[in-house]
């Protein structure tokens, strides 16, 4: 069994630098007047590829959105702007964020599918270290965080 990962702030820091470049690449792109290709033979093609372009540019920002509000609420917490239960309640993943469309991504030029791979894997690295993740220094919990704990336990079950 392998052993839990550690968030600490250095890592959320750096992961969080990395995240608001990469999600200014995304408003770059995405936000830049498309032209369908010249060689299309048909309208419809270039239609087809413009609503690729506004479908993956919306899950894409999404996806970073999402990355960077998870980063937040780790940046919170070790600020003690909130506490580990409202981090573990609040701050979660969604893994269906990392989906796109394939037939979509057929439609689009090769540096936007790289660029919306690109975030899919920021992304993926994220699920993997909540999926693993063991806060560092971490200190028993106090009476009334256990209190809180049995009665929201009680509360939901």
């Amino acid at each position: 069994m392998s052993t839990p990962s550690p968030i600490n702030p250095r890592i959320v820091e750096a992961l969080y630098r990395e995240a608001l470049l990469l999600s200014d690449d995304v408003r770059q792109t995405f936000a830049l007047p498309y032209q369908a290709p010249q060689q299309a033979p048909h309208p419809i093609e270039g239609d087809l590829a413009r609503v690729a372009l506004s479908s993956e540019g919306l899950r894409t920002t999404t996806r970073m959105m999402h990355a960077i509000a998870w980063l937040l609420h780790h940046r919170s917490y070790f600020m003690g702007e909130i506490s580990e239960l409202q981090l573990r309640r609040n701050g979660r993943l969604s893994a269906v964020m990392r989906q796109s469309d394939a037939r979509h991504l057929a439609l689009l030029e090769p540096s936007v599918v790289a660029l919306v791979e690109t975030t899919r894997r920021f992304y993926d690295r994220l699920l993997r270290l909540e999926g693993s993740w063991k806060l560092t220094g971490d200190s028993p919990a106090s009476a009334i965080q256990q209190l809180r704990e049995r009665i929201e336990r009680r509360l939901a079950g």
